[in-house]
Formats: structure tokens, C-alpha cells, sequence
């Protein structure tokens, strides 16, 4: 009875469609609520750290002598906590997800140096 309760199910989940999303071929429709990725305005950030303190997983790194802000996408949980403590208010979630990878991914931002620095 059980070989027979099977074939009948293996047969009709054949001629049905898929369950899951072929994602990243068909884009996921985003939500207002949804929580994608962590953006930064690297303009407006002063470096001071309290993003990579506050962040649970330490996904997020501040160096503020290169003046470089990086984030690893996969360890991130999307928690919004970096967002919520940045004084300067230059982190935002964003309606993105990360692209599938193999590998880690990080994403490495610096700061503009200024062109118009004074001859000596």
C-alpha cells in the first residue's frame, strides 16, 4: 500500500509546478517592510565605529585611520541595529539582497579625497 500511496504522489507532483522561485533568473517582488542589505552614504560617514560595536555577528569592520567602512554580506543578519545607532545616519536598509555567491563576499568602501588640497 505505502509503494502505491507513493507512485500516485510522484506522478502528480510531475505535471505540477514548481514550489520554489527560480531566483536569480525571476526577481523576488519586494515588500515595503522588506529587509534587503545594508547601504552606506560613504560621504557622510565620520568612521566612528559604533556600527561595527553594535553589530551581533561582526559583520561590519571601521578602520578610521584608512578611512575605509566594509561590511562581509553573508554574516550579516539584517538586524538594522547598525542603522539605528549611526549618528550620522549614513547606513539605510535598502530592497536589495545580496547576489548569490560561492564564496564570502565583502564589500570594501572608502572615502573620496578632496581634489582641491592646497600646493605646498
Amino acid at each position: 500500500m505505502t509503494v502505491l500511496h507513493f507512485s500516485t504522489y510522484v506522478i502528480k507532483k510531475l505535471f505540477q509546478k514548481p514550489a520554489t522561485h527560480l531566483y536569480p533568473i525571476k526577481k523576488q517582488k519586494f515588500f515595503e517592510r522588506t529587509r534587503g542589505h545594508v547601504a552606506i552614504d560613504i560621504d557622510a560617514c565620520i568612521f566612528c565605529g559604533m556600527c561595527s560595536r553594535k553589530c551581533p555577528t561582526g559583520a561590519i569592520g571601521v578602520d578610521r585611520t584608512a578611512k575605509q567602512w566594509d561590511i562581509e554580506r553573508l554574516k550579516c543578519i539584517q538586524c538594522s541595529c547598525c542603522v539605528e545607532v549611526c549618528p550620522k545616519k549614513c547606513l539605510s536598509m535598502e530592497n536589495a539582497y545580496t547576489a548569490p555567491s560561492e564564496g564570502s563576499v565583502k564589500d570594501v568602501f572608502h572615502a573620496r579625497v578632496p581634489d582641491n588640497q592646497p600646493d605646498r
